[in-house]
């Protein structure tokens, strides 16, 4: 079977030309450099699947474009984790043990891990120091991916040195925008590329072919949450509000998720959710993009309740395919859902079951919305609009550093 990179010219059809050359005028400046980005694990979440995609994009613009990532013991991960979530504004009991730990692996990896690269981009917390343990011969740039609308103190107070080192800061939101970072912060959100396997068109046999594979009934609506099990996407609250709203019209739901490498609650909350099945409450932890694909083409509803939300990719994704999206009235998902015109955000569960019931009742409102919301992924949210914000912050530190040609 041959094997196609996908380029900025498959895009054209929903970018058009003019984007297309500037792309390209755009990355001709940058070629031949070497950029490396590292985090903490391949696949699970929204960063790897990022990552997956921009890194291919970048290369096929003709920037060597590389992607690492740090290995780390259960004790390194059950720490990184706590700090994700006091990031998020989660307490958190930073003693100085841990903070042993945590170090001690990032030094462990900045060891194996050698860097001569022009440019490396960070992500997230778990690999942070590993900056303090390099001769920079380019700029290093921290991606946080995370909510800080209302950080731990404590915990940004004990990050802050490391990050002060870089040379800028990506954030996905303006109100995430700290002080005393010391470096430039700039604000990128996240995006999706339509032609994996979870994004592409799927034919009717595809998705019914998926959803028998799993033995996920069809006779009624789907409602579908996709997640990463993690308290924050509050799998429990999405549970609770499909109660509410199956006293006033019939429906299943299927909770899907997976758990990443760098994410040890993951499994602890997907076991604590199985209490909840039942024939028409479907929960599942399954790595298959295809089935992804296939649930959110196939939902009436999809949902994403999540009470901290850096961005939310999977709301992109499932606007993407037509779906009309009830998400959390928080973080990223605020600038993906217009309320009431391509989706709805909710506050509560009693708001979630509430708009649930509304949509499952007027198909034409869920028609409605659904081509709203492919609009705005194809306006917005598509890989092409992420790649060149890279490229303008990359092209900004040529007064900066003489980035080294190889």
């Amino acid at each position: 079977m041959e094997q196609k990179l996908i380029t900025v010219e498959d895009y054209e059809p929903y970018i058009g030309e003019h984007a297309v050359d500037r792309i390209y005028k755009k990355a001709s400046k940058l070629k031949d450099i070497h950029v490396t980005h590292i985090n903490s694990t391949y696949y699970g979440g929204g960063v790897a699947e990022l990552l997956s995609s921009k890194t291919l994009l970048m290369n096929s613009l003709g920037i060597k474009t590389g992607w690492r990532v740090i290995q780390g013991s259960p004790d390194f991960f059950s720490i990184t984790k706590k700090m994700h979530n006091a990031l998020q504004g989660a307490d958190i009991n930073l003693t100085k043990l841990k903070m042993e730990i945590y170090e001690e692996v990032v030094f462990e990896n900045a060891i194996r891990n050698h860097l001569h690269h022009d440019i490396v981009v960070v992500h997230d917390p778990q690999p942070l120091p590993m900056v303090k343990h390099y001769r920079k011969r380019g700029p290093w740039i921290w991606r946080c991916h995370i909510d800080l609308s209302e950080p731990n103190r404590e915990m940004l107070k004990y990050l802050t040195p490391f990050i002060r080192a870089y040379d800028a800061v990506v954030l996905s939101l303006k109100e995430y925008r700290q002080k005393g970072f010391g470096a430039p912060q700039v604000f990128f959100l996240p995006a999706i590329n339509p032609f994996t396997i979870k994004n592409k068109e799927f034919t009717e046999a595809e998705v019914q072919e998926r959803l028998k594979h799993y033995d996920i009934p069809t006779d009624l609506p789907l409602i579908v949450q996709i997640s990463r099990f993690d308290r924050w996407k509050d799998p429990e609250g999405v549970i609770k509000a499909f109660k509410i709203a199956r006293r006033e019209v019939k429906a299943t739901l299927v909770l899907l998720g997976n758990v990443a490498t760098d994410d040890p609650e993951g499994s602890e909350i997907f076991e604590s959710l199985l209490k909840n099945r039942e024939e028409r409450i479907i929960i599942l932890s399954v790595q298959d993009t295809a089935l992804v694909n296939a649930l959110q083409r196939r939902a009436a509803i999809v949902l994403q309740k999540s009470i901290r939300e850096g961005f939310g990719l999977t709301v992109a994704e499932a606007m993407w395919k037509g779906t009309p999206v009830i998400g959390g009235n928080v973080g990223g998902i605020r600038h993906q859902i217009r309320n009431g015109v391509n989706g709805y955000l909710v506050n509560s569960n009693e708001e979630a079951a509430a708009r649930i019931v509304q949509l499952l009742k007027n198909p034409k409102l869920r028609e409605r919305m659904g081509k709203k919301a492919k609009e705005t992924v194809k306006e917005r949210f598509l890989m092409t609009r992420l790649v060149e914000q890279y490229l303008d912050l990359l092209n900004s530190f040529e007064t900066n550093y003489k980035l080294k040609k190889t």
